[in-house]
């Protein structure tokens, strides 16, 4: 354990950790001593064409926060690496997917910088994050809300659809059904055509470049049964832009019969000293970016006068007060 007592050289270590986490990741780093229980740096370094100096750096940021440590001369666990693996992809999103608002931090503060595009993310990393957070902050839930409809849909629409990996799973649990993708970011949706074709099924998902909050009624839209959303409805609001998001879906998707909505809410009632991982940054990063973060109090006031009915509601609360609604039309 580290025996430093100085507080601001744990939290100036710790900022350089988080980036160390995220690319570790990135490089198979945390996957191999997860797998094995430990490796051999220099040997790491040469098998993956790495910078044998720079991953020595990334491997003492780890270290400098109890991830890892060496002993015997192998980078193994240390206190914390079992805790860090699960929420991996937090730190990925902080400092890859984000890290550019949180550098650009004073720039976004004054007022007459928030205009227009002012702030810029990179969509790939996100994507790359948000398929992982997926598998424990939403997926038991969502599965669950799955296993429960009374027949298999003939085609499912996935709304800010990321890298894909939620339509490929779906259409692995229903192999006669059809899928629609539709995301803004082209760099998501290559991921997801290259996931499409990995699987076999690049002629069974049609990928969409789209703005959700205004995109106009398509042909492949009227047959989709199943819609889902999942880490994006905040996107949706404020509350009159959120109301007329979800009366325009129920008109543009006529015949989904159920909608699955899944999405962070804002944290209430709970000090800033005492926040898990992930609130504090998801929640500062859409300060930044001038997005609203609903309560889900607030969700809950919006569903009625936007058309649907909730028909279930799934609480999770692992990181960011995860909570999926299960909707349908009213």
């Amino acid at each position: 354990m580290n025996d430093s007592t100085d507080p601001v050289a744990h939290i100036f270590n710790s900022a350089v950790a988080a980036s160390a986490i995220g690319a570790a990741w990135e490089v198979g780093l945390l996957d191999v001593l997860h797998r094995d229980g430990a490796l051999t740096l220099p040997e790491f370094a040469v098998e993956r064409q790495l910078d044998p100096l720079s991953t020595h750096g990334v491997v003492r940021a780890l270290a400098s926060v109890d991830i890892v440590e060496t002993v015997n001369n192998k980078v193994v666990p240390a206190d914390h690496f079992a805790a860090v693996y699960r929420t991996r992809s937090f730190f990925h999103w902080l400092a890859r997917g984000s890290g550019e608002v949180f550098r650009r931090m004073p720039e976004l503060l004054p007022v007459a910088a928030r205009t227009g595009d002012y702030y810029q993310r990179d969509a790939k990393a996100i994507a790359f994050a948000c398929r992982e957070m997926n598998t424990f902050c939403y997926d038991p839930w969502f599965w669950d809300a799955v296993d429960r409809l009374p027949t298999p849909p003939a085609v499912v629409a996935d709304l800010g659809c990321g890298s894909g990996e939620r339509l490929v799973q779906l259409l692995s649990r229903f192999p006669d059904a059809d899928a629609v993708g539709i995301d803004i970011a082209e760099p998501a949706l290559a991921e997801a055509a290259a996931a499409a074709a990995a699987a076999g099924l690049a002629d069974r998902i049609t990928l969409v470049t789209d703005d959700v909050l205004t995109m106009a009624a398509r042909p492949e839209f009227a047959a989709v049964e199943l819609l889902t959303c999942f880490m994006m409805g905040h996107d949706f609001w404020p509350r009159q832009q959120c109301v007329r998001t979800l009366r325009r879906l129920r008109e543009i998707f006529p015949r989904a019969g159920t909608f699955l909505l899944g999405d962070a809410t804002r944290t209430v009632g709970v000090a800033d000293r005492d926040l898990p991982v992930f609130t504090l940054g998801f929640e500062v990063a859409h300060a930044l970016m001038g997005v609203f973060l609903p309560t889900v109090t607030d969700w809950e006031s919006v569903f009625e006068e936007g058309g649907w009915v909730v028909r279930r509601t799934h609480w999770i609360g692992i990181a960011v007060s995860e909570v999926i609604f299960e909707l349908e039309p009213r």
